[in-house]
């Protein structure tokens, strides 16, 4: 932490940086810097996580070279019990309904969404904290395919589409109701 050297000046109580050597009337403020910003505070809450979740494997990883996309998959599946989401199994009757009429026994999982947000910023904290970025275990083929593996069960399930839009290509033309109406060639009734 930096430290700023200030000379208070006691009957108006403001504070007036000094950089004389005189340390009679001087106090020491700390400098601090800028908070962090929301995106930063969830990244280190869930590199913090992931490296509690390694501490108490077993047997304990010493160092995240050790590390790999198993170790990944496992967590996921580890942070599957404290899901707030319904995804219904195959045999349950509102498989694939959107909003059932009725609550059945169906488990509580992660969303898709979250755990690709949780894999995004996990994958830059590694970078951050010194990992191979070409090592990255956030990063893997198998990290990638288990994503994909949930975001499509889960939209099976819940009836819910994860599909891209896709966006009009630059030759496509607007068309306002008014031009359909001024250009269009059948007569009125």
């Amino acid at each position: 932490m930096d430290f700023v050297r200030a000379k208070v000046n006691v009957t108006s109580r403001n504070i007036i940086p000094s950089k004389s050597t005189d340390l009679s009337n001087t106090t020491v403020i700390p400098f601090s810097a800028p908070p962090l910003s929301r995106y930063e505070n969830q990244k280190r809450r869930d590199w913090n996580t992931f490296c509690q979740y390694l501490r108490n494997h077993h047997p304990p990883l010493s160092s995240f070279s050790l590390c790999s996309s198993v170790h990944v998959l496992e967590f996921l599946r580890y942070l599957d019990q404290f899901g707030k989401t319904k995804v219904h199994n195959q045999n349950c009757p509102f498989f694939g309904v959107l909003n059932p009429p009725s609550p059945c026994l169906c488990p509580l999982r992660q969303a898709w969404g979250s755990l690709d947000a949780l894999i995004g910023r996990l994958r830059a904290a590694y970078e951050e904290h010194g990992g191979n970025p070409e090592m990255n275990p956030f990063g893997t083929r198998a990290v990638k395919l288990f994503l994909r593996d949930v975001r499509s069960f889960q939209s099976k399930s819940r009836g819910i589409s994860y599909e891209k839009k896709r966006k009009r290509s630059r030759n496509q033309k607007i068309v306002t109701v008014g031009e359909v109406q001024s250009n269009n060639t059948l007569p009125r009734v």
